[in-house]
This record gives structure tokens, sequence and C-alpha cells, in this order.
């Protein structure tokens, strides 16, 4: 039985020939076509019918290109946690890998011959660009194309040429694109490495496929992209497809005919007669990751919230609202909605209720329930908006919260009315001007941007709907709170914040400080840091105080006691908060705390204030500084300070004052945070010894998962974000409303996570915008395997590695310092390797295979010095200028070597780990260390040698470039400048860095 993507309790998915499909990346032989689908290849005979699938692996398998002959496919697969090169037979079977490099590789097709397969890789690159490689279908060396960077390949039918796209597509969700950046379509000649250009206007060029005299393209030169064809003896190009619809994604060349991707289908293009066919598909197959299922939420659990009392915490987690006891009991799942999205949970503080900003409705909406999860939910409608930072009123009865417009309400519980308080300057400062509560619940204070950048704390009085500007803008003022006694409001104030404001990219290097500040709010009450002075008692005065006091214990009558002054009352409930707007800028006063990084303020007890200071700048090594935040807490009555938490995360205080909730590691933890620590006024003492510490069970919540609900949760979802968010309110032009009904039918074949990004990228496109992305998700777990790296450029020669170029670590930085000997005896540039497992790689052209698993660890090796001369000892370093990209190696093992030596060295190569782990690091070593016994050390390291400009390092052009010198000179470990080894897939990868 064949569904539309209705699941029943198991996961078989049949896909009917009549809907949408996400097929990706088809190929064409004589008889099939294969295609990427769900992070599968699938194969489908070239009429179309029902698919079959050729792949299963845990990773992604992509990029799928059949060999010429069409009897084996080669593609880009996951299988061992890398990116790399495999070949299958067309029919199906176990895949062969090709490449062993940690960085990725990815097919672009074959050769003519079908000997070999054509992949891209930044393995040998000096920056963040990528090389064109091709490697033996059977298994074997790569060899670089003579070519500086490449992306895309299609050679020529006698293999002597290869249009390509020299540099990578931009924007991956940028439509019509017109910038720098624009791809294009080169004909390059590999003897020579001239290059034609196909005639452009800035447009989009991409996906070349060279049959005959012709080369096709893709390309948005007209409008939606679509099917070019270019004349190589004319130089003329026209549009083979005229295409007013979707996309057209991905081409690829068969027999015959072109096989194409229309974005949601596939369809075929006749060579000869210039027409197009649907191929109609069926999919049907065990898609694991459509399958409803429990999923472990401990690690992702966010915006949490305490109660009052500490008595549970609340957090959101996977959509869902989830309480926490701090110490008995379970964790208790309040919505287990898995096509609902439930975020911000907010506790009340009398402790009945929990509040939280649902889209059940389709439009998010506050919702307050039982803190038990019993009893009836009540929803109240919001405005449309996309809301955020939910804060409850003091009394229960209100909460206040901001919009993505940057706009301030607040939401009366028992009327359900919404009203509108303030609307901040700039959406750059997101979350400023939430609201903070006075005690009584009859005033909110909020931060607002005003015309000079700046901000100010403001005050409003929900009684009269008058907000009055209480700081004067000469400092950038934030995050006010209230004191729990309503007698001051407390905020943080910079004065050097200029620089850290602005709107580009300067701002972000920038960092600022800010003071704590207090204004007292009733104008009759004195300053609480007025001075103080000890002052000695006269002997009366002690008696008098004595027989007071002993009066009081001897029972005597409560009317002969001192009496309160006419019509005080006896302090009851919520405090009474009077502000006197007047003159209040005069009262405001400096709290004796450290000028620090603070991004938030929270109120304890009365007189208690606590500040949340960033955490520090991480240096080179993350590990120089201690993660997380630092909390400081001053208490008003003892005018003291101290430091009571250090690197933790999303702190917040209990309303009550006695506990906090906090995350440090992986640990959320509800604690009070001790006494006051010893030390002097406003100086941060050290956090006392033996906290108290509670560590919430959260490792085993689980929520229940449908992922086919979530992800159409998720579609509106994306353009809901984008309606509240986009900075044009215009959305450039799009009718969002008609694009979410226009692509929701391609929503009901998505079956897996990596096809729901797909399918965002394509309909957010639309937008027409840069720095829109998206990504990531539930995607299958893939083990990743590391390989080492050598840190050295070498060639094979006669069997054994022949050193070009060894580079030094950078021993002044731990993370990439050497884990040799420090004087630095090395395998130097014209030494051989002659011993060691991986040396014995040498004559297989297994050489990475012998370095799985091998970072970080150390190997044996040994090497002696180089023959004096080699046969065609470079032939297996890649094709240069006067060969072709198939030429064979020139290596003669049948000859042997002249000037062989015995002089061999024992010694121990220190491997890195993995290309990704490294390459932002910089240089990637070769640690070879010579044992005590093994006689005269290894040799010096070759230091000398840069390569100047776009040049190859090691270049065989002269003697003096075979030795490693290179124009300009100077120190590899120290170059002036960044560094690229071309060859073999087994070469230095990284920078060498000033």
């Amino acid at each position: 039985m064949r569904l539309l993507l209705a699941l029943m309790a198991f996961s078989a998915i049949g896909i009917a020939d009549d809907s949408p499909l996400l097929v990706q990346k088809p190929t064409l032989s004589q008889t099939h076509i294969v295609f990427a689908y769900a992070g599968d290849l699938w194969s489908v005979p070239r009429q179309g019918g029902d698919a079959v699938r050729l792949t299963s692996g845990s990773g992604t398998e992509t990029d799928p290109a059949f060999s010429p002959d069409g009897a084996r496919i080669a593609f880009t697969g996951e299988y061992d946690g890398n990116v790399d090169v495999f070949v299958i037979p067309a029919e199906g079977g176990v895949p062969k890998r090709l490449t062993w490099h940690p960085a990725p590789d990815r097919v672009l097709g074959w050769t003519p011959d079908g000997k070999r397969v054509i992949f891209s890789s930044p393995r040998t690159a000096y920056s963040r660009f990528a090389e064109m490689f091709t490697v033996p279908a059977d298994g074997g060396v790569a060899e670089r194309l003579p070519l500086p960077s490449g992306y895309e390949a299609s050679m020529s039918p006698d293999g002597q040429s290869i249009a390509y796209g020299p540099i990578a597509r931009a924007f991956t969700m940028w439509k019509k694109y017109r910038g720098g950046q624009t791809t294009r379509i080169w004909l390059a000649r590999l003897s020579d490495s001239s290059v034609t250009k196909i005639p452009r206007t800035n447009s989009n060029d991409f996906n070349p496929m060279w049959v005959g005299d012709r080369v096709f393209f893709l390309s948005d030169r007209n409008g939606p992209t679509t099917l070019f064809v270019y004349d190589t003896k004319t130089g003329q190009v026209r549009e083979a497809i005229q295409n007013q619809g979707l996309d057209i994604k991905s081409a690829s060349l068969g027999p015959d005919a072109i096989v194409y991707e229309q974005f949601g289908g596939i369809s075929l293009y006749d060579l000869k007669s210039g027409e197009t066919k649907l191929v109609r598909i069926r999919v049907e197959g065990d898609f694991a990751e459509v399958r409803e299922r429990l999923v472990n939420a401990g690690k992702r659990l966010i915006t949490p919230a305490i109660s009052p009392n500490g008595a549970r915490a609340v957090f959101a987690g996977r959509g869902d609202i989830i309480t926490v006891p701090s110490e008995k009991g379970d964790a208790r799942n309040l919505t287990n909605t898995p096509g609902v999205m439930e975020r911000e949970p907010q506790w009340s503080p009398d402790g009945k209720s929990i509040a939280y900003l649902s889209d059940e409705s389709g439009e998010y909406a506050l919702h307050v329930r039982p803190q038990n999860g019993a009893g009836e939910v009540t929803k109240i409608e919001l405005k449309p908006g996309f809301y955020l930072a939910p804060r409850y009123s003091p009394d229960s009865k209100k909460i206040a919260l901001v919009d993505s417009f940057q706009r301030l309400w607040y939401v009366d519980l028992e009327t359900k009315r919404q009203v509108e308080i303030a609307q901040d300057t700039y959406q750059m400062r997101s979350g400023n001007i939430a609201g903070a509560w006075s005690p009584d619940s009859k005033w909110l204070a909020y931060s607002r941007v005003l015309p000079n950048e700046l901000s100010a704390i403001y005050l409003c009085s929900l009684a009269d709907a008058k907000s009055t500007q209480v700081t004067d803008g000469m400092s950038d003022a934030t995050n006010p709170i209230f004191d729990k006694d309503g007698k001051y409001l407390y905020f943080t104030a910079s004065t050097n914040s200029g620089e850290s404001l602005g709107l580009d990219v300067h701002a972000m290097e920038r960092t600022s400080t800010s003071s704590i500040y207090l204004a007292v709010l009733d104008k009759t009450l004195p300053s609480p840091f007025a001075p103080e002075s000890d002052e000695e008692k006269a002997v009366d005065d002690k008696k008098s105080a004595e027989g007071e006091k002993s009066d009081t214990e001897s029972g005597t009558p409560a009317a002969e006691a001192a009496k309160p002054p006419e019509g005080a009352k006896p302090k009851a409930g919520a405090p009474n908060v009077k502000i006197d707007l007047d003159g209040i800028d005069q009262r405001i006063l400096s709290v004796p705390m450290p000028r620090r990084r603070y991004t938030a303020l929270q109120a304890g007890k009365a007189g208690i204030l606590l500040a949340v200071e960033a955490a520090p700048a991480a240096l080179d090594d993350a590990t120089d500084n201690p993660p997380g935040q630092i909390v400081h807490r001053y208490d008003l009555k003892i005018r003291k300070s101290d430091v009571p938490l250090t690197g933790v995360n999303n702190f917040q205080m209990s309303f009550g004052g006695e506990k906090a909730l906090y995350r440090q590691g992986e640990d959320w933890i509800v604690a009070g945070l001790g006494p006051m620590a010893e030390g002097h006024g406003g100086g941060g003492a050290k956090p006392p010894a033996g906290a108290e510490h509670g560590v919430l069970k959260t490792s085993n919540i689980e929520v229940r998962v449908d992922p086919v609900q979530e992800w159409k949760q998720m579609y509106h979802e994306a353009w809901r974000t984008e309606r509240y968010w986009f900075y044009d309110r215009n959305t450039h032009g799009l009718d969002l409303k008609e694009a979410e009904k226009k692509y929701e039918p391609y929503l009901r074949n998505v079956a897996a996570r990596s096809d729901l990004t797909y399918l965002f990228q394509e309909m957010l496109g639309n937008m027409v915008v840069s720095h829109m992305g998206t990504g990531g998700g539930d995607l299958p777990e893939v083990k990743h395997v590391e390989t080492g790296l050598l840190g050295a450029d070498y060639e094979v020669a006669n069997g054994r590695y022949r050193f070009l170029r060894v580079y030094s670590g950078e021993n002044w930085k731990s993370a990439t310092a050497r884990a040799a000997d420090p004087a630095g005896r090395e395998c130097h540039s014209g030494r051989v390797s002659v011993g060691g497992e991986w040396a014995r790689g040498a004559a297989s052209g297994k050489r990475l295979q012998f370095l799985r698993r091998a970072g970080g660890q150390i190997h044996n090796a040994a090497c002696g010095p180089g023959p004096k001369r080699l046969r065609g000892a470079r032939g297996e370093r890649g094709s240069r200028a006067g060969r072709g990209p198939a030429a064979k190696p020139g290596v003669d093992r049948g000859e042997p070597a002249e000037g062989r030596s015995d002089d061999r060295r024992q010694g121990r190569l220190h491997l890195h780990a993995g290309y990704g782990q490294r390459r932002a690091d910089g240089v990637q070593s070769l640690f070879l260390r010579a044992d005590r016994k093994g006689g005269r050390d290894c040799g010096r390291a070759f230091q000398r040698g840069r390569s100047a400009g776009h040049g190859h390092c090691g270049d065989p052009q002269s003697k003096a470039a075979e030795r490693g010198i290179q124009p300009g000179g100077g120190t590899a470990g120290a170059a002036a400048g960044d560094f690229r080894a071309e060859g073999d897939d087994h070469q230095r990868t990284g920078r060498l860095r000033r």
C-alpha cells in the first residue's frame, strides 16, 4: 500500500508519482537514473517507475555520477564519519572507498576513459578554497589537476580540456545574486592551463556538461535557473530549455540525454530533439528519520525558570514545557505536544501557575496552566507578532512581554487585555526593553534607545499609562530592576560603550564595561550610602538601654514600651512603592561594586542585589579562562559584596530570594548561595567553600517526538519568523502567504531532516537577501574516524616517501606545540622513509589507511638519505603543465635507485589529529624524533623556503626549488605568508601563519 507520507506506527513510506518529490543530484546511464533522496542513493529505470535504494549508510550519500560505461557509480559518502569518494557497482553493492584524507572530498565526475574519478577538495589549499583531483577508480594515489581551484568539472571527450567552475557558489539561499562572487564557467586546456570563458553578464553559471562541441550548463541569466548551451566553435550561448517555473537545481550528462532536477522532480532533455520529458518516480522504503519515537531532551533544555521557593524548575525542551524537582520526585511534561512549539515558561510568584508561549493556534498565544499539570489551560490571544521574554508581575495578575518589533506590552490575565507600553528603536538590542516590575505591580521599568544611540531608563506608571525618562542619556543605561522592598531601582550604565553600539562589524570587537547604580525612589528616604560613624556610648546611655531591655524581658506591659509613630501600621503583603519623579536624577547613586561587563541584574531579598558578569573573553587557548559567567552579590545593609558563583550560565534567582537556578557544565543546579563571604565592601570576595549544590535529575528526561508533525510546525515557523523578524516589512516584494501556500505540498514528501533543510533553502531563497542560512536539526549521528596528518610535503619514489618539505610546529602555542625534542631533530628535505607501518603504504598507494585513528599518537618510523637520482620520482604528485590528468605515475619500480645509502635513522612519528581540528589553528606538523640509540639525529628540519604569491611549494622547476628554496627565502615555520603544497591525498593540509 502506498501512502502520501501518511505515517503509521512503522516507518514504511510510499510516495505517489503525482506528488512533488525532493530528489536531488540525478545522474543518467543508458538504462537507469540514480538520484539522492533522504540521505541515500536510489536507482530507477530511465523511463520511471519504482525506485530501489542503493545505499543505506548512517551518514549522507550524495553527488552520484555514472561511469562512462554505466557500470559503476561514484559518489560522495560519509560512511566512516568523513566526507570521501566512494564507488559501487551500478546495480548496488559494497561501497569501495577511494580517498582517505580527513579533508572533505566531493565527487565531480569521471575522466572520459572511465579509469579515474574527478573530485574537489581543500586538502592542499593554502586558504579557503578547493582544488580538483583525480583518483584511480580501482584505488590508488590522487593527482591534482593543473588548475588553481575548482568546484565543478566536466572533461572534453578527448580528455585534453575541462569545463569547470573556478569559484564556489557564494550563497546557497540567495537567488538572483549579482555580486562579485557570481559563478562562472571556464574551459581550460590541461596542457598549458589556458582558459576560455563562457560569455556572461554577471549571471550565476554552474554545472557544466561537455558533449561534442557543446557545453551545456545551468544559469539564471534570463530569470529562473534553466539549461543553456555554449557552442565551442562559434562561441555563442543559447537557452536550451525555456523555464518560467521553479529553478533547475542540478543536471547530469548521460547517453543521448541530460537528466535534470527541477525542484520537486526529475526530467530528461533529449540532446537530439531538444524535447523534455518528466520522469515519474515512486519511492517506498523504511525511513528511520520519520518514525515516531522517544528522544532524550536532557541536554536540550532551554529558557529555564525557577519556582518561587526553589522546589522545582521549569524548562522548554524540544517544544514541550517540563518541570523538574529540585530533590524528590520526577520530571513532569505539562504539554506533550509534538506538533506544537511551546517555549519560554515562567513560574508565577504565587507558585500556582506556569505561563508560556504556544503556537497551537497558528500564531503565538499566551497560555497559563496550573503548575501541576492538572486543570484547564487559559489561552490568551495576542496581537500578531513573535513574542519573547514574558515576565510575571509580583501579584501574579499581569505578564509583561516583548515582541519582535521591540514593543513592550503587558497582558492583564483577568481581563485578557493587551496594553502597549513603549517601542524601542533598534532590533539590534533585542530584549533590552523587557520590563521590570515594581514590587506592588503598579510600575514597569525599562530601557529604551535614544536618538543618540545610547539607552536610557524609563519608568511607566500603569495607572496613568505615562512613561518618564529617569537617566539623562549621557551614558548607556540598561538592565533596570527594582529592589524587593521597593525603595530603590538598580540599573547598569556604561560610558565606554560607544564603539560597541555601531551597526557594523567593527562593533563586534569592542567590549564595553559598566558600573551599577541605584535610584532612591522616595525623596524622603535617606541615601543607603550615607556616611557611617562608630560612636562611644556614655554610661547613662548604656544603663538606659539595659533598663529598657530588662523591662521588656520582665513583662512590662506593651503600653509602657516605645510606641510606633501615630498612624503607622504593621507591614503586610507587597510594599506600597512610592516614586517621586521630580528630581529623581539627583538621587542616582553609584553602588560600590567593580566596573565589569555586566549583562543582567537580579534582586534577591530586600537589600540584596545580584549582578551577572559576562564570561571573560577567551584567549588563543579556550582553557586559559574558566567558562561561564560570574555572579556578584551586594548587601546594602552591611555594604559588602562577594562573588558567590563563577563559571555558571543561565543564572536565575527565585522570587523568594532563597535559592537560585543555574547551569554549571552539563548540570542544572538549584541551590542557596550561602552566607556572604568575608571581604571588604566592593572588593569581590572569593566564593564560599562548600556551597550547597542540588543537581537536578535531567539526564533521563525523554519527550515524544513525531518528526512529521515537528517538520510541519517548523515549516510554518520558518515563514512566521520571516514575517515578524525580517527587516523589510515588505519582505523584498515577496508575498509570504502565497509563498507559504505554494511550497507546502513539497512538505508532504520530506523523509529526512536534510530534505527539510533543502526545502527551506529553496523557498526562503526567494526573499533574495544575503546572510540567510538554515541547517542543523536531528541529523543521523555519524561516528568520526580521525586520520593522522604529517605536516609535510612528500612524494613517492621507488616505493619510498621522499620528504620535500617538513613544516615546523608553533611551539609558542600549546595547542600546536611539537611533541618531539624541542631541538628540532626531524627528517628533512631529501631524506626518505625506510621503515614503519606508514612507510609500507607507499608501494601500495594506501598511505592514509595506515594513518586512520592515528591522530595524536606516536608511531615508529625511520628515515635515510635520498637517492641521487630518482627516475620520475614526482610522477605521483599530480599533473603539471604538459601532462594530462590521467597520466600514469613515472616511477620505474624495477630500476634500483642510484646513490642509496644504509645510513638509516630510527625515529618516532607523532601525528596530529584530523583536518578539521587543526586547520583553523594553522600548521599541522610532522614530528620525527630520533631515538638516542639511532646514532646521529635524523637531520635538521627543513626550514628554508617559501612560496611566492600563488606558486607551489616544492615546484621542481629548478634545483633550488627541489631543495625547497623559493623566491623570497624565509623560514617555513615562521614564513610571512600562506603556503600551498600540491600532490596526492596525504600531504600537508592547513596554513602557516605569521
